[in-house]
């Protein structure tokens, strides 16, 4: 018989929303749940991915409660109020784009779903019926001739993740990640289980929001494949072992998994949940981390593993992601420059090599500026759209306007031009010392190639915007001097 106890009352005095206890992967402790208005607790503990305890412990209840994952529901829901602040009523996952129309399917989830042939074919491989090349059905068959071609040359710094993402009809994500776990030979090294493989990236990949202009499955493709990029470079290619290789490519492809598309600043002065969570640090990245986690344990992909093993498999890959947090740049530049002053990294050590691949999911993440300038221009200008959204909602529900997101005060090129001069290349800089190879000369040449673009581009609009002023200023004395003759008179 299930008892229920008195809770005290809880932290910020609001009640816990029962959408928290119907989360994918949420922690309850049955003695508690079902008083919230939750399932009942022997429902709960049959749940997919959830986790039941018989415990007293109030305190962990509360935090449980608050868990750190994502509501799996229609774009309706409306979220409970978590503060005072008016934006609270929006929900992050509309925040981006209109309300899409009821119907019995999203167009999201149209595109995500897996086509009836590889559908097929992974029926069969459940029945045991054998295949005649089973990696190939998985790998080849959904693909385009085209984009098959394009991860031939994944390698390549020029490769286009828009185009790769177009003809793998929005599932660029799942096919790029689950090609390099293959050409990396991981599937078989692990013994992973190619369906679950498969679930599993479909599962990140629909995590991530696709109303995001710039935080989504695209972005994160595009980050794995810089990852694999730095991980062929020869310091790397010789000395990573094969844990190394899938929790590069693991951290690369969760790295902003779920990102609501604002900061981490927005969150603490809205009170968001996750904040309080996280005590106001690092908080998108635990979440992203938390999130990866979830999602592993909810496929299993890695349950076969022995408890200790998969356990540390989780820190690891937690201190990768938590490595992208761009308010600890200056801690980790640091170390890698006196790292490579003192000459004293030593790839055969493990800890150095984690070292090596939290710089690199670093490059990786804000590489943007040193790719081509077709393809950074145009990640430049989505990362943008998604800063000016959040200034407007700032704006719009009279919060203070981060500086960065005011798109009154700011540009694109302004934006950029800082981005590059102090972030990524102070980093890079490193980074080409650390490798120097022809892939660190060419990002090199494209970032300032791509830095002198944008100051181009911005002195023109600058001397446009004088002109404008002038003329129009000329115009307005003109009107002034016409106005002020007396009717009918004459100039002599």
């Amino acid at each position: 018989m299930e008892v229920c106890y008195q809770l005290p009352v809880l932290p910020l005095d609001r009640p816990v929303p029962k959408h928290v206890l119907s989360r994918r992967g949420a922690i309850s402790f049955s003695s508690n749940s079902y008083f919230f208005g939750g399932p009942a607790p022997r429902q709960l503990a049959k749940r997919r991915g959830a986790i039941s305890y018989d415990s007293e412990n109030q305190t962990a209840l509360y935090i449980r409660m608050l868990g750190d994952v994502r509501v799996r529901s229609q774009v309706g829901f409306e979220p409970e109020l978590r503060g005072s602040h008016p934006y609270l009523y929006v929900d992050f996952r509309t925040l981006h784009s209109p309300p899409q129309s009821a119907g019995p399917v999203s167009a999201r989830n149209v595109r995500r779903l897996l086509s009836f042939q590889r559908y097929l074919h992974s029926s069969r491989f459940i029945r045991g019926i054998p295949a005649s090349n089973p990696l190939g059905y998985i790998l080849d068959d959904d693909y385009t001739g085209q984009a098959k071609l394009m991860l031939e040359k994944v390698g390549n710094w020029n490769f286009d993740m828009f185009l790769f993402d177009r003809l793998t009809n929005g599932n660029s994500l799942v096919n790029l990640t689950f090609h390099l776990f293959n050409s990396y030979g991981l599937i078989e090294l692990f013994q992973l289980d190619m369906v679950k493989l498969r679930r599993f990236l479909v599962m990140i990949q629909e995590d991530y929001r696709s109303q995001n202009p710039y935080h989504n499955a695209v972005h994160a493709a595009d980050v794995t494949q810089a990852m694999y990029c730095y991980l062929q470079e020869p310091k790397l290619a010789e000395t990573m072992t094969s844990c190394d290789l899938l929790l590069g490519l693991l951290a690369a492809a969760t790295h902003d998994l779920d990102h609501p598309g604002v900061n981490q600043p927005f969150l603490i002065k809205t009170n968001h949940y996750l904040a309080a969570l996280y005590k106001n640090i690092s908080v998108l990245e635990n979440h992203h981390w938390k999130s990866a986690v979830g999602l592993l344990r909810e496929s299993a992909l890695l349950s076969h593993l022995p408890t200790e093993d998969r356990l540390n498999m989780e820190e690891r890959l937690g201190s990768l992601i938590l490595a992208t947090d761009i308010s600890r740049q200056n801690n980790y530049l640091s170390e890698f420059r006196t790292h490579l002053d003192k000459r004293d990294l030593c790839l055969t050590n493990g800890g150095h090599r984690h070292f090596i691949l939290q710089i690199a999911l670093k490059c990786a993440d804000i590489c943007n500026p040193c790719r081509p300038w077709k393809l950074s221009k145009l990640w430049s200008e989505k990362v943008t759209e998604e800063f000016f959204h959040q200034g407007d909602i700032e704006r719009k529900h009279h919060l203070e306007v981060t500086p960065l997101c005011d798109r009154q005060s700011n540009s694109v090129a302004n934006i950029q031009i800082g981005f590059m001069t102090y972030v990524v290349e102070p980093l890079f800089v490193e980074w080409s010392r650390f490798s120097d190879t022809r892939l660190s000369q060419t990002m090199m040449g494209h970032l300032s190639l791509n830095k002198q673009g944008w100051k181009e581009g911005r002195d023109k609009q600058e001397a446009s915007t004088s002109r404008a002023s002038k003329e129009q200023r000329t115009s307005a004395v003109k009107d002034s001097n016409s106005k002020e003759l007396p009717q009918g008179s004459k100039r002599s």
